[in-house]
């Protein structure tokens, strides 16, 4: 359903790639909607969002709709030949919707009634706000279901980017239901809980609330807190669900992909279960300033770019998906907000097709002259077009319309690295052995280390299927159900080549501890028994002798044994001196390793190189060694099976050698084995057979 979706929005558009973004001409006078389009038509944008936060445009007041603008707009797109991606604008409730249903408001941990004034001010199990975004998004859907110029429906915006968590009581009602789905009885949900503990016991299902602030900053359940987040992507999901079935069901006649914009590695959402339930997969990238969240420069924003497409990707099953939004320069929301240096606009929104998007979108349209985003970028400046921010705007439109055959083409990799959310949520709550272990930290830095070798790399949920790939890598993995042990074993066993980093398969799905000594769910398959963990204090390390060259492991140790695995490397010094920290376990037809630390950068490197050569895996390109700074991706098959593209992004400020045949696309140019790829420039090779 998902491919075929974007495949439905493809052929709306000619058969080429999506370009354009947010469209807000509610924002303007309709003077200057006769301006957006022929500006849209000389960029070559043929795909805009509309309606995204227009409720209170469209319902000035209950049930009162002023449709009259909407009308003329998507006229004079279609009469222009731009398709919408149109919205059910349920993303903000107006100000006359939240003052007459106060309760529908967000109930923060600390029992705060969170205002409007903002976005998302909404509480997502409020019955009022549930009816009034299902009546909008009928009256919407009936009036626009067979307009010409609607190729897809946008359902909300970037869910629970504002409001994942809500305490209020509704929401300890509906979770209280949420439970009694899960676990039927009382008895098992204490048993789930390990409510024995503190004396937490319950007795009566309305003594079950959210995880709201404990009594004086103590730590709240574990498995209260795990199944709160469990509950708050599924009762966002359950509002995505009501509003895409709405609009499936009156644009039966003429069948419509629905959509909503993810958020690339957005904690609060399971992406895996909103994944099958979309159309056609979308999403939002912004380019992180380092320092910001989670990014460093350790793990920079060019790298964040190319993760991030290979999980929209690995969420889209391997299909091309949709970039919903990015930033043509500088966004508005971090504490310092650089504008993009020259070239850089192409770099990323070519990086995002590279990975699989068929379009380039933005936030937005026309630069906002007021409002909370005025600062943020957008296709048409402040300045207007006479400046290189515009130039650079067309010059990417005709790059796309080049590209056009690349549409349906898609990438191969056989490397895959897990992520689960719900590990993700469970090894992030408080009351563990170290704060610095994250569910991302040790993702990245594998990411990375393949990104580095231009090697291709999914993302894959560890009880999905893994026949598809060489070599596994699961990084802390901490929480597993009962099927990854097994459906890693099964993956080795015929011949695989698996990665199990330490603090994984430590506790089931309930967050209990696997007994008998970790890593628990692992420990058979890894020939590897851990008897205590002695996680590093911050600034130690200790050195690890065994590996190709000298080694230190920082943030983590453990006192481990091997049972049945190879010893490759042990700790050098310290209590643990002597004790197996890298290890090899031979299983049926393949090789089951486990790492028990952090590595430094060098041997984490030469770890990863070691793991492809054991699992024949090779670069993209076999170049002697890969430049840094160059981000290379082959996409296959598309319009004809057998084409193969070449996507070559230089992120350094030298030029580098392709040594490969066939024709630059973005150019029309024939490539010869011994051009270059200029610094800071893209090459996009349709490769000779």
């Amino acid at each position: 359903m998902r491919n075929a979706g974007l495949r439905a929005v493809t052929a709306r558009l000619g058969g080429k790639l999506a370009y354009g973004g947010d469209y807000n001409p509610e924002q303007w006078p309709e003077s200057v909607w006769l301006e957006d389009v022929a500006l849209m038509r000389e960029a070559k944008v043929n795909l805009v969002s509309v309606g995204i936060f227009s409720w209170a445009k469209l319902e000035p007041a209950e049930k009162e709709y002023d449709f009259g603008w909407l009308d003329r707009v998507l006229d004079l797109l279609h009469d222009n030949g731009i398709a919408v991606d149109l919205a059910n604008a349920s993303a903000t409730p107006p100000p006359w919707f939240s003052r007459r249903y106060p309760d529908s408001l967000p109930v923060d941990a600390d029992g705060q009634r969170r205002w409007y004034g903002a976005r998302q001010a909404f509480c997502p199990s409020s019955s009022d706000y549930r009816t009034a975004t299902a009546r909008l998004t009928r009256t919407i859907g009936e009036r626009y279901a067979e307009h010409p110029a609607v190729a897809m429906w946008h359902v909300h915006n970037e869910y629970g980017c504002h409001n994942w968590h809500c305490y209020c009581d509704a929401s300890a009602e509906a979770f209280r239901a949420w439970l009694r789905e899960r676990y039927s009885t009382l008895d098992a949900l204490n048993e789930a809980w390990g409510t024995a503990f503190w004396s937490q016991r319950y007795y009566d299902w309305a003594e079950v609330i959210p995880p709201r602030t404990p009594a004086y900053n103590t730590f709240a359940n574990p498995t209260q807190q795990l199944d709160f987040w469990r509950f708050s992507s599924d009762e966002l999901l359950d509002c995505f669900r009501a509003e895409a079935e709405i609009l499936r069901e009156v644009s039966a006649r003429n069948p419509v992909p629905v959509t909503t914009n993810f958020m690339t590695f957005f904690k609060p959402l399971d992406y895996w279960a909103w994944a099958a339930e979309q159309d056609l997969i979308s999403n939002d990238h912004y380019r992180i300033a380092a320092g910001f969240g989670e990014v460093s420069p350790q793990t920079d924003a060019t790298h964040d770019l190319a993760m991030s497409g290979d999980l929209i990707r690995s969420l889209a099953g391997g299909q091309p998906w949709l970039l919903m939004e990015h930033s043509t320069s500088a966004v508005n929301w971090q504490p310092r907000n650089p504008a993009k240096l020259p070239g850089q606009l192409r770099r990323d929104s070519l990086t995002h097709t590279a990975r699989g998007a068929d379009g380039a979108l933005f936030f937005q349209w026309r630069q906002s002259k007021a409002g909370a985003e005025k600062f943020h970028s957008a296709l048409v400046p402040h300045a207007g077009t006479d400046t290189q921010l515009w130039r650079d705007v067309t010059q990417l439109g005709a790059d796309l319309e080049n590209l056009a055959e690349v549409a349906g083409s898609t990438v191969r990799a056989e490397v895959a690295i897990t992520v689960d959310w719900e590990s993700w949520w469970a090894i992030e709550l408080d009351s563990h052995p170290s704060v610095e272990v994250t569910g991302l930290g040790e993702l990245r830095r594998f990411h990375r280390a393949l990104w580095e070798r231009g090697v291709a790399c999914d993302f894959v949920h560890p009880d999905h299927d893994l026949s598809a790939y060489r070599l596994v890598i699961v990084p802390t993995l901490y929480l597993t159900g009962g099927e990854a042990g097994p459906n890693l074993t099964e993956f080795v066993e015929a011949g695989g080549t698996a990665l199990v980093t330490y603090f994984s398969g430590i506790v089931d799905h309930n967050d209990h501890v696997r007994l008998g000594g970790y890593p628990g769910a692992f420990r058979e398959l890894l020939g590897v028994r851990v008897e205590e963990f002695n996680p590093l204090l911050a600034g130690d390390s200790v050195r690890i002798d065994g590996l190709e060259a000298a080694g230190i492991g920082t943030l983590w140790a453990e006192a481990a044994t091997a049972t049945t695995a190879e010893v490759l490397a042990s700790y050098g010094d310290g209590p643990l001196a002597g004790r197996p920290v890298l290890t090899r376990n031979a299983v049926g037809n393949g090789e089951a390793w486990y790492l028990g630390t952090r590595l430094d950068g060098a041997s984490h490197a030469a770890l990863v190189g070691r793991l492809l050569r054991t699992a024949r895996v090779e670069p993209v390109l076999p170049l002697a060694e890969w430049p840094a700074g160059l981000d290379v991706v082959e996409r296959v098959g598309g319009g004809t099976p057998a084409a193969r593209y070449l996507f070559a992004i230089n992120h350094s400020d030298s030029a580098v050698a392709l040594p490969v045949r066939g024709k630059n696309l973005l150019t029309g140019l024939d490539w010869a084995e011994t051009d270059e790829v200029g610094a800071g420039a893209v090459a996009v090779i349709s490769l000779v057979p």
